[in-house]
């Protein structure tokens, strides 16, 4: 009986691990791709997969796709396929069953295709040179060709390829080759044209300035036009908001139009390399395809989500594209990718994870902040570092009025913004609790310190005054180098001729620069700091100002011996050392400063530091010249021999660190081929 029962086990045990071997064999064949993130300082990070790959529409019922190129899904959840090479709208359900063919003798080469909300259907035809229009059934209703009008241009053909139309018929037609803008055309009067709208403008670089002002008329006529690019493709939402995205707009290849063609989103360094085709979701998120078959995700703000997906190398798998065209989404949150190359189009459902984002998203849109705060936090229980959760979760609890928790989550998202009126409110608060008693205990000190002076007084007869500028034991000279900062003239004289400073005095100088960078760097405010929390490198930051001081103090001794200079190298490297006292001096305040301040006043920290910085520089120029003893002129001169030297030992030290990295993988390549050849 017991060796029964242990066999039962010993079975139920192996098919259970059979079972979770199978299962971790289906996820990693069903998602043949990686999903991204960005985190709060820009970085792009693996995170869950957003979407899977569910399947592969090939066909409309019986019919396969010859050369599809645009699609959309209707109200009713139809598939409408712009089938260039068949000449034909091919209708389907989502589930590839043929439901009808539009535009059959009609089209000549359909390349954009539209439906809206009552069903009517606009298809863009290339070659046919106009906008066709359709009813619900597939009549021919209208139909558009070049407008008539000199503000459209006698001389510009009119080649429809994408097309969209808001709630009154109003057509936006993207046409090949016009680079004016996406063109509108009203449905009164048999088509008549409003204007150029999202027209994409284009900027030159100083050197094409200079180019343009100093070539010849028949020099620039050569030159490349500088002309800005046409939008790719395009589409409207509900709100009649148009999105576009443009191939070759590097600084902005997504935008988001209003009524007045203004654009609605910033700018972002995550675009689509390659856009061909934007969507939006049931949830105001945008959905940009990629020509090489990637999906970029965004929430309404334009803030990267996800992306995901990309370019088949040849196994055919579901998911993976060669060259996409157009991006569509269901009412189930299903995208809808088609690959003109492989004609198909590529079926992707949510994962438990992006509904939750996608729900909290809805909700938070809405207003209803502190419904969208559950949804949200199993999103974090899933990825506690997701940037824009944590940013959602933050402003629930700012709107709660909870603003310790909103600067939490703030702080995980990197948020400054929402960091900034979180702390503003706490500060507030903290103002009114202990404003009375912080002056209470300020004038208590003060009174205390005039008192305890009094009694000194009282005692000892009067408080003498220490005279620094005769004193050379070190800590007269570290004392002396406050006297510097404020007479520099004078301090130079000091160095120079009275012994003012010595090498310790320097050296303990140079390490508090060092100390208090290295404090600025990673212990400043959050919305000044510009280094990642948790991320530290102590020994590069204490190198590169050991390495930058002491070579430039050395280029620059160089340069003035050979100029007939006054200073040695350790008056130079005490006096220099000398000047980082504004540095010193004022940082620290500056680093208290900015943990207790919001963007608001934020302007202080950058003067601040404008202030130092501008004082330490002109220190340096005066020691420079009164150590040497040099004219403006000479020093000057100087100056301008040193960046030159500065720069030519740079270049010398890269060239000996690139031949000295090829000289040591030489030799391990070597060691490398004879420890094979002597193992073999």
């Amino acid at each position: 009986m017991k060796k029964k029962i242990r066999n039962i086990l010993l079975r139920s045990c192996a098919l259970v691990v059979c079972f979770i071997l199978m299962a971790g064999m289906t996820a990693s064949a069903d998602t043949p791709y990686k999903t991204y993130t960005i985190d709060g300082y820009g970085y792009v990070l693996e995170t869950q997969s957003a979407y899977n790959p569910l399947a592969a529409i090939t066909k409309v019922g019986e019919t396969s796709f010859v050369n599809p190129v645009d699609m959309a899904i209707s109200k009713e959840g139809n598939l409408y396929i712009a089938d260039a090479g068949a000449h034909v709208i091919l209708v389907s359900n989502l589930e590839g069953e043929q439901v009808g063919m539009i535009g059959e003798g009609i089209l000549q080469t359909p390349t954009g295709v539209y439906v809206a909300e009552n069903g009517t259907v606009y298809v863009a035809d290339k070659d046919a040179k106009k906008v066709f229009v359709f009813d619900k059934q597939g009549n021919l209703t209208a139909e558009y060709g070049k407008p008539i009008s000199p503000i459209y241009g006698n001389s510009m053909d009119f080649k429809p390829s994408k097309v969209v139309a808001n709630k009154t018929g109003t057509m936006y037609i993207i046409c090949e080759g016009n680079m004016n803008g996406i063109v509108q055309l009203s449905p009164v009067e048999g088509g008549s044209f409003l204007g150029y709208f999202g027209t994409n403008y284009t900027s030159l670089s100083p050197f094409q300035m200079l180019q343009r002002l100093i070539l010849t008329d028949a020099q620039r006529a050569q030159m490349l036009s500088n002309i800005p690019s046409t939008p790719t493709n395009l589409h409207i939402d509900d709100t009649g908001l148009i999105y576009t995205v443009t191939q070759g707009d590097q600084d902005m290849s997504l935008k988001k139009l209003n009524i007045a063609g203004k654009n609605l989103l910033d700018s972002d360094p995550y675009w689509a390399d390659l856009p061909a085709a934007v969507t939006t979701g049931q949830y105001h998120n945008i959905l940009v395809a990629d020509s090489d078959g990637y999906i970029y995700e965004y929430n309404e703000e334009g803030e990267l989500l996800f992306m995901f997906g990309g370019r088949d190398d040849g196994r055919q798998r579901i998911g993976l594209c060669n060259k996409v065209e157009a991006i569509a989404v269901d009412d189930n949150d299903r995208i809808y990718l088609l690959d003109s190359d492989k004609k198909q189009i590529h079926v992707f459902e949510p994962t438990e994870f992006t509904n939750l984002l996608h729900e909290s998203l809805y909700l938070f849109s809405k207003g209803q902040y502190t419904a969208s705060k559950e949804p949200l936090s199993k999103v974090l229980q899933m990825n506690s570092m997701f940037y824009y959760a944590n940013q959602a979760m933050g402003h629930a609890y700012l709107q709660e009025e909870n603003y310790d928790e909103a600067l939490k989550y703030f702080r995980l998202a990197k948020s400054f913004d929402g960091y900034s009126d979180a702390f503003w409110e706490v500060r507030n608060i903290w103002i009114r609790n202990y404003l009375v008693y912080a002056v209470a205990a300020i004038i208590l000190v003060i009174v205390a310190y005039k008192g305890a002076k009094k009694v000194y007084i009282a005692k000892h007869g009067s408080v003498e005054k220490v005279d620094i500028t005769h004193r050379s034991n070190l800590g007269a000279q570290l004392r002396y180098s406050l006297h510097f900062m404020r007479h520099p003239m004078d301090g130079c004289y000091g160095v120079k001729r009275e012994g003012k400073a010595s090498w310790a005095c320097a050296n303990i100088l140079l390490a508090a620069f060092i100390l208090i960078s290295i404090i600025e760097k990673y212990f400043s405010g959050f919305l000044v700091k510009n280094v990642r929390e948790g991320r530290y490198d102590i020994l590069t930051d204490i190198g590169s100002v050991l390495i930058i001081f002491i070579g430039l103090t050395l280029c620059n001794y160089l340069v003035v011996t050979i100029n007939e200079g006054e200073g040695f190298f350790k008056e130079l490297y005490c006096a220099y050392a000398y000047c980082l006292t504004p540095f010193i001096v004022i940082k620290p305040f500056v680093i208290l400063i900015s943990n207790v301040l919001t963007y608001n006043e934020v302007f202080l920290i950058s003067f601040a530091n404008i202030v130092v910085w501008v004082w330490m520089l002109v220190l340096i120029l005066l020691t420079l010249k009164e150590i040497n003893n040099f004219t403006v002129k000479e020093t000057a001169k100087a100056l301008a021999i040193t960046a030159f030297t500065v720069l030519i030992l740079s270049l010398l030290v890269c060239i000996i660190y690139v031949l000295f990295s090829q000289v040591i993988d030489f030799v391990v390549t070597v060691i490398r081929e004879v420890v094979y050849r002597i193992g073999s």
